[in-house]
């Protein structure tokens, strides 16, 4: 089968589940291609769509590359959310040590005239 340039071939559905059942059990990869017309790789290509899809996995490299740098993000983003926390937790507890001891930095009940 010979492919024109900018032309797309095609296969149905059917055409590829079958072709992939035939390869599960198939002994020669290359005579299996060449008797229902397809480049080998191709066959390949097919196999690792249909097990990426059966394991939940992105079928195409942009997709996991999106996932990928997705996960690096909410990590990140839960790495910071937990600093947020901790220093805010540490702010509330000098504050109120401040407040108790009756250190400098506690509000003032009136205000300096501005002599």
């Amino acid at each position: 089968m010979v492919k024109k340039k900018g032309t797309v071939n095609k296969f149905t559905k059917a055409f590829r589940e079958e072709a992939l059942e035939r390869l599960r059990s198939c002994e020669n990869v290359t005579a299996l291609a060449e008797e229902l017309g397809v480049h080998r790789t191709l066959l390949y290509k097919w196999r690792e769509r249909m097990q990426a899809r059966e394991k939940g996995l992105p079928v195409n490299a942009a997709s996991a590359k999106l996932q990928a740098e997705n996960r690096v993000l909410k990590r990140m983003l839960a790495e910071k959310t937990l600093e947020i926390d901790f220093f805010r937790g540490a702010l509330q507890k000098i504050e109120a040590r401040r407040q108790s001891k009756g250190l400098p930095g506690e509000k003032a009940s009136t205000t300096k005239s501005g002599s």
